[in-house]
């Protein structure tokens, strides 16, 4: 496992100041756009709401959701219309998914976690692979989540590691024991996979 930096008790306003810092780190090593890739559910929403009233070129930042649930833009649960909502206004380029998609290597991957070990829409039912051949599958949970029953698109492992480095946020002390036991090794949840094939630092804010 890469480094990994935990911070706990930081609060949106400062995990969108460092989500900034890092943004302007990437893009001052850069001479090129740079591509990031996000989360969807309701943790991150607040600290995009942050991030796009911060002054940033974003302009210069393509921003691809880590996954989506297979439904129209304007539905209320779908990940990039919300997403494109905050940012696209500001000036980010948002990618939609798409089983052909062919994502670049990221900056920066941003990724949730669900309390049974989910990363992206990669639940345990999909044995996701840390060797997997595609970087976008479309996926079916199970069982499907109530609040969301629907077919998703999700990047798998491999596009999630092709990044310079991974963030999580998790909140929740039952969330936070899953995250503790994928670093100790005490289960083979998809973090745990994730968490074993990441190259470059991994901070997660609990």
């Amino acid at each position: 496992m890469p480094k990994l930096e935990i911070i706990e008790g930081a609060d949106d306003g400062a995990i969108a100041a460092w989500f900034a810092e890092r943004l302007r780190a990437a893009l001052a090593t850069s001479p090129d756009d740079i591509a990031i890739t996000v989360p969807g559910g309701s943790t991150p929403f607040p600290i995009f709401d942050r991030l796009a009233a911060m002054d940033l070129p974003w302009h210069r930042i393509a921003v691809w959701p880590g996954d989506d649930r297979i439904v129209d833009e304007d539905h209320a649960a779908s990940n990039v219309g919300k997403i494109r909502a905050r940012l696209e206004p500001v000036g980010a380029r948002i990618v939609p998914l798409a089983e052909e998609a062919q994502p670049p290597h990221f900056a920066i991957a941003w990724l949730g976690m669900g309390g049974d070990g989910h990363i992206a829409s990669l639940f345990p039912n999909t044995d996701p692979q840390v060797d997997d051949p595609h970087a976008v599958r479309r996926i079916t949970p199970d069982p499907l989540p109530p609040e969301a029953p629907f077919d998703r698109l999700s990047l798998t492992i491999p596009a999630l590691t092709d990044s310079d480095e991974i963030v999580f946020v998790i909140r929740g002390a039952d969330k936070r024991a899953v995250f503790d036991a994928a670093i100790q090794g005490e289960h083979d949840l998809p973090v745990a996979r994730l968490l074993r094939a990441a190259r470059h630092k991994v901070t997660c804010f609990c």
